[in-house]
């Protein structure tokens, strides 16, 4: 078992009787699919699981884990996901691949937000390693690109088979670079309040629980 598996397969273990559990995506929420429907279908835990993206979905689906749509939600006990990057005050930077609203909805719709990292994701500052992915309105990108080239940042739209990548939920991505001297609470500020954003890869004081696993060990840092 690697350190992948190992994280995936302790936050499981957590998982309870009858919770409504959120599904992410990504290599690591694979693992984590996958060892918690070996629990359901060795153990009979009892859980409903809602995917984060038409990929989870499908895996979640062909490895028998019982189903809703997002739309049937009302709530749900925990969602359980990777990221790209993890900051020390344990603010994330997700959405490198295109399921940016759904994983937000379900990180601030759930209970517990639980986040599966090995070290490599830790990092003393968001947007360290990665632009910040910014999913915006398909009309309205080149306003918003405008918006964020005129607070000092370096925005560039997010390109697929010669064309812009579309998102799940409609939108295309402006993958941004920030200077380095303005904090998260800042950046997420200015795209809360950018019209046309849609969502944007800052998850600030959505997680729970980080777990970390690193050679053989798992280690859960909380705010």
């Amino acid at each position: 078992m690697n350190d992948k598996q190992r994280v995936a397969h302790h936050a499981a273990t957590q998982i309870r009787d009858g919770m409504i559990v959120g599904l992410g995506t990504g290599s690591t929420a694979d693992c984590f699919i996958e060892a918690l429907a070996r629990r359901h279908r060795e153990e009979n835990l009892r859980v409903t699981t809602v995917a984060s993206s038409l990929i989870s979905t499908v895996k979640a689906r062909n490895a028998g884990l019982p189903l809703v749509g997002l739309e049937q939600l009302t709530r749900l006990d925990v969602y359980v996901d990777g990221a790209d990057e993890v900051a020390p005050d344990l603010t994330l930077l997700k959405g490198r691949g295109q399921d940016l609203v759904r994983e937000k909805i379900l990180a601030r719709a759930a209970d517990l937000f639980w986040v599966l990292v090995d070290p490599s994701k830790q990092v003393d500052r968001i947007g360290e390693r990665f632009p910040i992915p910014v999913e915006v309105m398909p009309f309205a990108w080149q306003l918003v690109r405008t918006g964020l080239e005129a607070a000092g940042a370096h925005p560039e739209l997010r390109l697929k088979d010669a064309g812009a990548a579309v998102t799940s939920a409609g939108g295309v991505v402006l993958d941004t670079r920030f200077d380095e001297k303005l904090p998260p609470t800042a950046v997420d500020r200015l795209l809360n309040d950018l019209p046309g954003v849609l969502e944007h890869g800052i998850f600030r004081e959505l997680a729970s629980t980080v777990f970390i696993a690193a050679d053989g060990r798992i280690e859960e840092r909380r705010p």
